[in-house]
C-alpha cells in the first residue's frame, strides 16, 4: 500500500515544482503528492528499509498513482483531446485555452502538468538509486533488476510526453543534484527522446515476460511504448540510430527516418505476437466499471484505488460527468462535450475509400453521450435504462464525454465523491496494433500490408464498420482518433506528424470546427450554427509554434535558463550520453 511508504522519505530538498524539480517537498498543491513527507512511524530509514525483495517492490508503487495525480486529474484530457479538438469546454480554463491556441505561460494547468512530469522523474530517480546504494544482501539481483527496470519504464514515459509537448527537457538521473542546483539548461527535444528511449529499452530486456503483480508493467509494455516513442523520433531524425548529428531540421520534408520506423514495426510485432495482450470481444466492455481495470487490452494503466482521497483517487470522472444522475457526487463536466469536428468523424465520416458516409455508432455511443440513446449501464433499474436527453435535460451545448463515466455508487458500488475507482488507460493494443500500421506505411502513400491490414481491420470489426483492402495516413489519422477518443493521445498523434509534416498539421488545426456550440435543444439536432466560421469564436490562428506549450512563468521565474529569447526560441544544450546499455540484437 502507498500508504506505507512513508518509509522511505527521501532527502530531496524543497524546490520548485517542475525542472526545479527535484521536488521532495510534493503537494497536490503543486506538483503532486506529500507521500514522501509523512511522518516516519516506522523508525525505518534508506539504509535499512532496503532488506527485501518485498521492500523492493513498495518502492516502486508510488510510481502507478500518486505522482501522476495532477496529470491525471486535468491535463490527461485538456491537452491530449482538448488541444486536439476532441472536446469543447467553453467555460473550462484547464482546456479552452489549449483548445483556442491562446495559452500563455500564465494558463491554467502548465505548471500542474510540467511538475507531475517531474514527479515522476523524480521518484523514479530515488527508487533507482535507493535500490543501487540502499539493498541489502536480503535483496535479490533479480528483484534489484527488475525494480530499476520498472523505474526507468516510468521515467522514460514521463520524458517522452515532457519532450513532445515542450520540445525541450531538463534531463537528470540523481535528484539530489536538482535540489542543489536547479538553474540547470534544458537539453534538447532529440535527446530527451533518446533518454526515453535507452530507459525504455532497458525496461523492455530486464523486465520480466509476465507482470510481476496485477497491473505492473511487463517487458511487452516497454516494446508497446517504444512502438509509440520510436515513430515519435521517426519524425525527428534523418537516418540511422541517434547519435547527435542526425537531427533533421526540415519540419516539412515528408519523410521519416527508416530506422526508427523499423524499429517502431518491430516493436509492436514483439508486442502482438509474443505479450500475453488481446483485444476485448466488446468495445462497451472496455469502459465498463466491471471489465476496464487491468483488463486483457490494458497494457499500462494508472492504478488508483476506489474509495481513496486525493493523491491516489480517479478524481478525473468528475469533470467529465454531466450530473450525479451518471456519477457520484460532483459532476463538473456538464460543459465539457465532444467537439463538433469529432461528432462529425463519428456521425458523417465522409469515407473516400469507400466511397461512402460512414456511421461509427458502436464507438460513438460508448464514447459520446448521443441524444436519444439508452445507456442501461448507468441505471438501477434494469427496465428503466438511463436515456441520455431524456431522462435528464441534455444541456445546450452538445454531446457529452461518456469514456470513463461509470454512473453512481448505487450502480457500480465502487463509486464515492471525487473518485470513480476505476482506472486510466496510458497504453493498450489497440494503440500497438495503429502504430504497427503506422510504421507499414512509413513514407508510402498507402499499403496494402496484409499483416498491418489485418490489426487495423480488427479494430474496425469490432466497432462494426467496413473492412479495408488498403489504408492511407488519413485512414490511421481517422482510425486514431475515433478509437482513442478521450484518452488522451490524439494532440501526440498530431504532434508526431508534425514533425515531418508540420504545415499540413498547421492547416489541419486551422480547419477544424473549433470552439463550436452545436446542438439545437428546440429540436435535437446536432448541427454548427449558420453564423459559424474557422477557425471559430475566440479561437487564434494556429503556427507551428502551437505545436509546442510554453512553459509557466513560475518555472521560468525559478529557473532563468528556461526564457525563451527574444525570438521566442528556448536554447537547449546537448546532453552528454554514456555508453549505450541496449543493442538492436538485445532487443530483437
Amino acid at each position: 500500500m502507498i500508504t506505507k511508504i512513508n518509509k522511505i522519505k527521501k532527502a530531496c530538498g524543497s524546490v520548485c515544482c517542475g525542472v526545479a524539480v527535484a521536488l521532495a517537498a510534493l503537494s497536490l498543491s503543486s506538483c503532486a503528492n506529500d507521500f514522501l513527507e509523512q511522518e516516519n512511524t516506522y523508525q525505518i530509514s534508506q539504509s535499512n528499509f532496503f532488506s527485501s525483495d518485498d521492500a523492493v517492490s513498495q518502492e516502486i508503487y508510488p510510481l502507478y498513482s500518486y505522482v501522476w495525480y495532477m496529470f491525471n486529474d486535468k491535463f490527461y484530457y485538456g491537452m491530449g483531446d482538448g488541444r486536439a479538438n476532441n472536446i469543447t469546454a467553453q467555460y473550462s480554463d484547464y482546456i479552452y485555452p489549449y483548445t483556442n491556441f491562446t495559452e500563455t505561460g500564465l494558463s491554467n494547468g502548465l505548471t500542474d502538468a510540467w511538475g507531475a512530469f517531474y514527479s515522476v522523474v523524480a521518484q523514479a530517480n530515488n527508487a533507482i538509486n535507493n535500490i543501487q546504494d540502499f539493498s541489502t544482501s536480503g535483496v535479490s539481483e533479480t528483484a534489484k533488476t527488475q525494480g530499476i527496470a520498472e523505474a526507468r519504464f516510468m521515467r522514460g514515459v514521463a520524458y517522452w510526453y515532457i519532450a513532445s509537448l515542450w520540445g525541450c527537457a531538463i534531463i537528470y538521473e540523481n535528484t539530489q543534484d536538482l535540489v542543489n542546483n536547479y538553474v540547470v539548461a534544458p537539453s534538447r527535444q532529440t535527446d530527451a527522446m533518446e533518454f526515453a528511449i535507452r530507459d525504455l529499452e532497458y525496461a523492455a530486456v530486464n523486465l520480466p515476460a509476465s507482470s510481476p503483480g496485477t497491473g505492473r508493467v511487463n517487458k511487452y509494455a516497454a516494446y508497446a511504448m517504444l512502438s509509440r516513442v520510436y515513430l515519435s523520433m521517426a519524425g525527428l531524425t534523418t537516418d540511422g540510430r541517434y547519435d547527435g548529428s542526425n537531427i533533421a531540421s526540415d519540419k516539412n520534408r515528408g519523410t521519416r527516418n527508416n530506422y526508427y520506423l523499423d524499429a517502431a514495426k518491430k516493436a509492436a510485432a514483439t508486442v502482438i505476437e509474443k505479450g500475453p495482450y488481446k483485444l476485448l470481444d466488446s468495445f462497451a466492455d472496455l469502459f465498463d466499471y466491471k471489465t476496464q481495470n487491468n483488463n486483457e487490452e490494458s497494457i499500462f494503466q494508472l492504478q488508483w484505488q476506489a474509495g481513496a482521497p486525493a493523491g491516489l483517487a480517479q478524481s478525473m470522472t468528475r469533470f467529465l460527468a454531466w450530473s450525479t444522475q451518471v456519477n457520484q457526487g460532483n459532476s463538473w463536466g456538464g460543459s465539457t462535450y465532444c467537439s463538433y469536428d469529432l461528432w462529425e468523424e463519428f456521425k458523417e465520416y465522409n469515407d473516400p475509400t469507400l466511397g461512402a458516409t460512414v456511421d461509427d455508432a458502436v464507438r460513438r455511443h460508448y464514447s459520446v453521450a448521443s441524444y436519444g440513446e439508452a445507456y442501461p449501464e448507468l441505471s438501477t433499474d434494469p427496465d428503466r435504462p438511463y436515456i441520455y436527453g431524456e431522462t435528464e435535460n441534455a444541456g445546450s451545448q452538445g454531446a457529452n464525454i461518456k469514456k470513463y463515466v461509470i454512473g453512481t455508487n448505487a450502480v457500480n458500488g465502487i463509486a464515492v465523491n471525487n473518485n470513480s475507482g476505476i482506472n486510466t488507460y496510458m497504453m493498450r493494443l489497440a494503440e500497438v496494433y495503429l502504430n504497427y500500421a503506422e510504421a507499414t506505411l512509413g513514407n508510402s502513400d498507402n499499403t496494402s500490408d496484409a499483416t498491418a491490414l489485418g490489426y487495423f481491420n480488427a479494430l474496425r470489426q469490432r466497432a462494426g464498420v467496413a473492412e479495408k483492402s488498403k489504408i492511407s495516413y488519413e485512414d490511421i489519422r481517422h482510425e486514431f482518433r475515433v478509437e482513442t477518443a478521450f484518452e488522451g493521445l490524439y494532440w501526440f498523434f498530431l504532434v508526431r506528424r508534425g514533425y515531418y509534416q508540420q504545415q499540413e498539421v498547421v492547416n489541419y488545426v486551422n480547419n477544424q470546427h473549433r470552439n463550436a456550440s452545436y446542438y439545437t435543444s428546440s429540436t435535437h439536432e446536432y448541427k454548427l450554427p449558420d453564423t459559424y466560421a474557422a477557425p471559430g469564436p475566440s479561437v487564434a490562428v494556429a503556427t507551428a509554434a502551437n505545436l509546442t506549450l510554453p512553459i509557466a512563468d513560475t518555472d521560468q521565474t525559478k529557473n532563468p535558463l528556461l526564457k525563451p529569447d527574444a525570438n521566442g526560441v528556448i536554447q537547449t544544450v546537448a546532453y552528454e550520453f554514456g555508453e549505450r546499455e541496449v543493442t538492436d540484437a538485445d532487443l530483437f
